[in-house]
């Protein structure tokens, strides 16, 4: 069932899913709820109530003009998508860009939050990862956000590492990829809120949420593809040694989309998880 909040900063769509204890997802950049479209339905099977929201990472089709969309600022967004809800004992799954902002949830905004799931994400150094090392930069040149998401209509690029060529190890559907896409595509609105994000990515954030990490406490696990080229395995580890209570499951045959890639494989990893650390 699709759903609207109204946050702090404008209005997130989000779909609603089962009964049981509460699951909320975070996707990444250029993505929206879809992304997790192969992993929920066994999520709500597995006796849990299942959350996904579309974020304003570009993918959004609600426009936030009056968003804080910095990294700390879409934290706090989560964080009042949880309070508005009343959601506790949350289990928070996150990919790709979405990751990097739940680790600023950890350090800032715990107290909602009962477990994470990481999978492949920005961290330390990594934020934006090297291959889009210029985005930042990029989107600060008018017309250059227009331009990178009208590019992503050639499906022959496709391949390449700066578009799906290192995310997703299998093609990712080309139907599915216009979804991502299309709301920056065809408005302005949209396109604004995406530039507004984008200028606003450095280290500095994730390099500062990893200093405050070992404070939290609750369990973690760091579902990670073995084979990720844009957030090797070795990330996973160094956030492995700040938290107190983690654990990594490398993941086979799968790049950074582990939803994409390996949907199957990820609901196993989240059901299981998610019952051994479900609230009594």
């Amino acid at each position: 069932m699709e759903k609207e909040i109204a946050l702090a900063g404008g209005t997130v769509r989000y779909r609603d899913h089962g009964t049981g204890p509460p699951v909320v997802f975070v996707h990444g950049l250029l993505m929206h709820a879809g992304l997790w479209r192969n992993v929920v339905p066994g999520v709500v099977d597995g006796g849990f109530r299942c959350l996904v929201p579309d974020w304003p990472f570009g993918g959004h089709s609600v426009a936030v003009p009056a968003a804080d969309l910095t990294p700390p600022g879409l934290a706090a967004m989560i964080a009042d998508f949880l309070e508005r809800l009343d959601l506790r004992d949350v289990t928070v799954v996150a990919n790709d860009t979405g990751g990097a902002i739940v680790q600023i949830l950890m350090a800032a905004r715990p107290e909602r939050i009962g477990a994470v799931v990481l999978t492949p994400s920005d961290s330390f150094e990594r934020f934006p990862p090297p291959v889009f090392a210029a985005l930042p930069t990029l989107a600060r040149l008018p017309g250059m956000v227009w331009l990178l998401v009208q590019l992503f209509r050639i499906r022959a690029l496709h391949p390449l590492p700066f578009a799906f060529g290192w995310v997703a190890k299998r093609r990712v559907p080309a139907d599915v990829a216009d979804s991502y896409l299309g709301p920056s595509r065809r408005d302005p609105a949209i396109r604004r809120d995406l530039r507004r994000f984008l200028r606003t990515v450095h280290r500095r954030h994730t390099l500062a949420a990893a200093r405050a990490l070992p404070g939290f406490t609750r369990p973690v696990l760091l579902a990670w593809a073995a084979e990720d080229r844009m957030f090797p395995l070795d990330l996973a580890h160094r956030l492995a040694a700040l938290l107190p209570d983690a654990t990594v499951v490398p993941i086979d045959d799968s790049y950074t989309l582990v939803p994409e890639d390996q949907p199957q494989v990820l609901t196993e990893l989240i059901v299981d998880f998610a019952r051994r650390h479900a609230p009594a």
